[in-house]
């Protein structure tokens, strides 16, 4: 796997093992990093899992988003691992994610806006993406299951919305012949979200209150899904 920069980071009940150029280090995910989190390095495979006491993984999209997770004490209340995303998730962070669902058992969550651009973030870290497909085996973690913005939610929360531009439109139909988003729930979704013509960011949802994403949405959501 080529080396590249990643700058995602790790927030949440793990004590890992890296191998540096030092030597070899310790650190506690929580108790050694401060709130910034452990930076996942360009080779995770270089990362020994240790200890983890975490029931699952929530990977952000955005780092406004993981701040307010963080400050929160999301990671805490809820016994998981935060991973920051940024953006299109780099091959060093997916590798992570994998190798935190293949070797230590944790259920994988994708939080994302509600655009179709992060659908395909949730898509890459779920099946991989076009440009690496050959790495699939090594990046994708198909378990990935997504939380992140639905169309759905900004009808039933009224979240503020931009409209959809043309690129939006275009992209939203693509993913309606994309293999990758072919389940029943995709398919409303997109065609939900094509009719409503609205697309959302996660920080909408402090329309509903500052702490109305870690105290209900997200618990609501997982509850949901069987997570907690």
């Amino acid at each position: 796997m080529r080396p590249e920069e990643s700058g995602a980071k790790v927030m949440g009940p793990l004590l890992l093992r890296e191998q540096t150029n030092r030597g070899d280090r310790e650190i506690h995910c929580q108790d050694d990093v401060g709130q910034g989190g452990y930076q996942i390095p360009n080779n995770p495979d270089t990362i020994e899992f240790l200890e983890c006491d975490a029931d699952f993984v929530m990977c952000v999209e955005t780092g406004g988003m993981r701040d307010r997770l963080v400050e929160n004490g999301f990671d805490d209340e809820y016994n998981c691992l935060v991973v920051h995303l940024g953006g299109q998730p780099a091959r060093a962070t997916r590798r992570l994610t994998k190798r935190l669902h293949d070797e230590l058992d944790l259920p994988v969550m994708v939080f994302t806006d509600g655009d179709p651009w992060s659908y395909r973030i949730y898509g890459s870290v779920a099946y991989g993406s076009i440009k690496s497909a050959h790495l699939s085996e090594y990046l994708a973690t198909p378990q990935a299951r997504f939380v992140g913005i639905r169309p759905q939610d900004i009808v039933d929360y009224d979240l503020p919305t931009d409209p959809l531009g043309d690129s939006d439109t275009n992209a939203l139909e693509s993913e309606l012949e994309d293999p990758r988003f072919q389940s029943d729930f995709w398919k409303e979704q997109i065609e939900l979200q094509l009719d409503i013509d609205k697309k959302a960011e996660q920080q909408a949802l402090a329309a509903r209150g500052l702490d109305f994403v870690t105290d209900t949405y997200l618990p609501d959501r997982l509850d949901e899904m069987g997570v907690l």
